[in-house]
């Protein structure tokens, strides 16, 4: 029996000049979103992680304040408006077994799950996720930022990615 390849990854690359606008291309982003959706942010501190979430759960209609979830690692935000969003900083933990004592397979399927500093700890809860790496610009005054969304799997096609892309 012939098994079907992995699609490979595709990438696309927006600059985003403030951070309302960071958000807005988030909440953008929530629209396309459906529960069972794993998005990985990478990026160095200060990069505008925690500003992408704040509009994902903007554009996902979550009730209350988004903020870093950093010491209590994972919150759950409920939607008003459809699925809820699940937040996870995986900053403090050590590897892919601290991430799984937090459960997060029993959410997965029925949320939005956006994890930051995810990368190299949450690829095993599926092989269907965005990757979303925000690179600050080198001058300290410049507010740009360079985002970067990878899909990975068949549930981020090279067109999903393009109406991303030319939306914004």
């Amino acid at each position: 029996m012939a098994q079907c390849a992995e699609p490979a990854s595709r990438s696309v690359t927006v600059l985003v000049p403030t951070p309302e606008r960071m958000r807005d291309l988030a909440a953008g982003l929530a629209a396309a979103c459906r529960a069972g959706d794993l998005i990985v942010l990478i990026g160095d501190l200060g990069a505008g992680k925690t500003t992408f979430v704040q509009g994902m759960g903007r554009g996902l209609g979550v009730s209350d304040a988004v903020t870093s979830p950093t010491f209590v690692i994972s919150r759950v935000h409920e939607s008003v408006a459809g699925v809820d969003l699940v937040h996870v900083d995986a900053y403090r933990l050590g590897s892919a077994v601290d991430l799984d004592d937090l459960d997060l397979d029993a959410t997965l399927d029925d949320c939005v799950t956006v994890v930051e500093w995810g990368e190299g700890k949450v690829e095993h809860l599926s092989p269907d996720r965005l990757t979303v790496r925000i690179d600050r610009s080198d001058d300290e005054g410049d507010e740009i930022r360079r985002v970067t969304f990878t899909g990975q799997g068949r549930r981020w096609p090279a067109q999903a990615l393009a109406d991303l892309e030319s939306g914004w």
